[in-house]
């Protein structure tokens, strides 16, 4: 699957443009506050309809307008495909593909995949376990898109079974009513840690090798950490029922996957509370890598790799390195205020991207 071209009207700072990638790396350069993240976001809002910036979709209408639209355009082995996303807020998206309206873009076969790499989502390092979850539950999906079900399904059974706990501290409810919920969510859980686990270790070499070609030193290790130690839904169920007195009273349920984290450590040490925000950096970089090849492998599908701002901190070698290995497969797309900070940006195999172009097209 290879983006072409992306075409957006009243998105954040552009009124109107149209880019068009090429088929490996594309730079998008210009000055600081000229529109080069924007672009980025609108590529990943016409893939995904979500923005990687903001939970507040208002943002993404340009100032004044009432809607925004973008258009990708990509192709496959099986032809030419159209993805739109139309946006107002306070009403529903509009999305289509190949014309036909859709409920759910993320769902349909003609998507791109795509990754993002941007300063502020170094909190998929730093933050919360819930963001690494998310992220992993993500790659699952990437990888094996049935398996979304098995997180779906998890999510729904945990939410009933905390209703339940409400009701029981109330005393509305019997305790004995949580058993079923308690299987549920066990023959879940155990298949969701399973995806998870099977997913970290298909990305872990692969992190550790580019983390090692990053600069990244040390011994560096990509982990799945589970809480539980249950290898069957019957073990997972028993030990869910054992944290019912410690369930009631915090009011939710406190055992499971949902509880699970991924972890990175450097010698033994975690990345999270121990490495400096460079190497953070690197870590977030050399995952997104090793989920590329991922993909790559299983299911024949690099994602469009989408890379904000992620020179101006790396030194000529690491720069070099990392145009090096975008450029062995799939398609990526740099931001950069200097040409000069992108190696081999110059050659005729690398497609670029002016900003400022961009805005005095649309302003004719």
């Amino acid at each position: 699957m290879r983006v072409e071209r992306l075409r957006v009207r009243d998105f954040r700072s552009y009124e109107a443009a149209e880019a068009h990638l090429g088929e490996g790396l594309t730079v998008v350069h210009g000055a600081n506050g000229a529109g080069k993240t924007n672009l980025l976001e609108a590529l990943y809002f016409g893939c995904t309809a979500r923005s990687f910036r903001t939970a507040n979709e208002r943002e993404l209408v340009r100032f004044g307008a009432s809607a925004t639209r973008v258009v990708v355009e990509a192709s496959d082995d099986d032809g030419r495909h159209e993805l739109a996303v139309g946006f107002s807020p306070g009403e529903p998206k509009r999305l289509s593909v190949d014309g036909a309206p859709i409920e759910r873009l993320l769902d349909a076969p003609q998507r791109p995949l795509v990754s993002v790499f941007s300063p502020d989502r170094l909190e998929l390092v730093k933050g919360v376990p819930q963001l690494r979850r998310a992220h992993v539950d993500q790659l699952v999906t990437a990888l094996w898109p049935t398996r979304a079900a098995t997180r779906r399904g998890y999510g729904e059974a945990l939410a009933q079974r905390n209703a339940l706990l409400t009701r029981i501290r109330g005393g509305r409810v019997d305790a004995a009513a949580l058993r079923p919920w308690d299987v549920e969510l066990a023959r879940l859980g155990i298949e969701l840690s399973a995806n998870r686990s099977l997913a970290t270790a298909l990305v872990a070499e692969g992190f550790a090798s580019h983390a090692e070609a990053l600069g990244l030193g040390g011994l560096v290790r990509l982990a799945y950490r589970a809480r539980s130690r249950a290898t069957t839904p019957e073990q997972l169920a028993e030990e869910i029922a054992a944290a019912l007195p410690v369930d009631l009273a915090r009011g939710y349920t406190t055992h499971g996957p949902h509880r699970d984290d991924l972890v990175v450590r450097r010698d033994g040490r975690d990345l999270r509370t121990y490495g400096s925000q460079g190497e953070q950096r690197l870590v977030l970089l050399a995952l997104l890598l090793a989920e590329r090849d991922a993909l790559a492998a299983e299911r024949s599908r690099p994602p469009l790799m989408l890379l904000d701002d992620v020179m101006s901190e790396l030194d000529s070698d690491r720069r070099a390195r990392l145009v090096e290995t975008l450029a062995s497969f799939g398609q990526s797309v740099v931001t950069t205020t200097e040409l000069e900070h992108v190696p081999g940006a110059d050659s005729g195999a690398v497609a670029q991207i002016a900003v400022a172009d961009l805005v005095r097209s649309a302003a004719r």
